[in-house]
């Protein structure tokens, strides 16, 4: 079933629970959100395949058959720029963490309220469309690496490195603050949002699956470095 109000953007929601769903549909909804909703993993990469627009996924972890972190797996290899937020009864870390580690950019735990659901969506369609708010022209090279803002690219030596919306957002605010410390507090800021309600272990994560994309080697990192009891900070090369 598809439900359309307003043009804030397309969702594709993952949720087997009835009441779960339609709660958070209608929270969408009134959120002037454009809804498609799914209830297995199976319905989902169908509805995936088919329905070209989507800007964010919700994906329920539990699911019966394809599970929601196999879901997002298949997601993100297929689309590397789609938003990516997984739903999780658990609050282990690692049900957390594996969902991140799968491409998510975000996790949800259940029960949430209204107001959580609608900042981490708005916080993360504006990482989604990044591109839509930047000036032709505007690129910026930093040693072997070159960001484009515009077509929403990263280059090492050329080549081009898939990243998700939250990892490209974090290389923009590195490389537009060379060589400076930036605490987790900072990332999170810039990133996630000033009202983002989560802890800061989403920062490390994200950084772990960016060393791992652009750095020769990620275990002893030359590029992202770490910054014992703060954060982290971009090494300009000389």
């Amino acid at each position: 079933m598809e439900v359309t109000w307003g043009m804030k953007g397309k969702i594709l929601l993952l949720e087997d629970d009835d009441s779960i769903r339609n709660f958070t549909k209608i929270n969408l909804m009134r959120n002037e959100m454009e809804v498609i909703e799914a209830t297995s993993g199976e319905m989902a990469l169908r509805l995936f395949e088919g329905g070209g627009g989507i800007d964010i996924a919700i994906l329920d972890v539990m699911l019966p058959g394809i599970d929601g972190f196999e879901v997002c797996r298949s997601i993100r290899e297929k689309n590397k720029e789609i938003g990516i937020i997984m739903l999780t009864a658990k609050t282990q870390d690692i049900d957390k963490v594996m969902g991140l580690e799968f491409g998510a950019d975000d996790y949800i735990t259940k029960p949430f309220s209204p107001m959580e659901l609608i900042a981490r969506v708005n916080s993360l369609m504006r990482r989604v469309r990044l591109k839509d708010d930047v000036t032709e022209g505007n690129t910026i090279e930093s040693g072997v690496y070159k960001i484009d803002f515009i077509a929403r690219k990263f280059y090492k030596d050329g080549e081009i490195i898939e990243l998700t919306p939250t990892e490209f957002l974090l290389i923009k605010v590195f490389v537009t603050n060379p060589n400076k410390a930036l605490s987790r507090d900072n990332l999170l800021d810039e990133v996630w949002g000033k009202n983002y309600i989560g802890d800061l272990k989403i920062v490390d994560v994200n950084i772990r699956r960016l060393r791992q994309k652009i750095e020769d080697n990620p275990s002893e990192p030359d590029t992202i470095e770490t910054i014992w009891g703060l954060g982290y900070r971009w090494k300009e090369a000389d």
